[in-house]
């Protein structure tokens, strides 16, 4: 598994923090910033890592900023991402079994260290159960091809 990881200034510190726990796992990761807590644009930073998911460089990808709100909007503006804001571990195990879930957002501000390692952990563990979930997620893929001429 090969992971893109990146932050703004407002989410720095988490992202390190998931940096080391992919590290301690021995996952594959690249990190595309930013890598200091002077302020940065997080739309910049969202594009680069939903971009390299959805080119298929990457399998999933992890965003953080101060809330996580700003990157997964960010994030889900590219066509095939399905960027997930999760502050619990329910929830980012149901990103992934429901909703194949290809980017974690998370909130720095919102969330500790610990809880935030549960979170990872938990969502990099689940897999997509397919099923009736699938006409779903077809669904969604339907919704982005109707809009993808779309400029507003």
């Amino acid at each position: 598994m090969k992971i893109a990881i990146a932050s703004d200034h407002g989410g720095f510190r988490l992202k390190e923090e998931v940096a080391g726990l992919l590290s301690e796992f021995g996952i594959e990761y690249k990190d595309f910033g930013t890598f200091s807590e002077a302020a940065v644009d997080y739309p910049d930073l969202a594009l680069i890592v939903a971009e390299a998911v959805c080119a298929g460089d990457f399998d999933r990808g992890i965003l953080c900023c101060g809330t996580g709100i700003g990157v997964s909007i960010a994030a889900n503006k590219v066509p095939g991402i399905r960027a997930a804001l999760c502050h619990d571990t329910f929830s980012a195990r149901a990103a992934r079994e429901h909703n194949c879930a290809n980017i974690l957002t998370l909130g720095q501000r919102v969330i500790g260290a610990g809880l935030a390692r549960d979170i990872v952990t938990t969502w990099l563990e689940a897999e997509f159960q397919g099923g009736r979930h699938a006409s779903r997620i077809e669904k969604i893929k339907a919704i982005e091809q109707k809009y993808n001429r779309c400029s507003r």
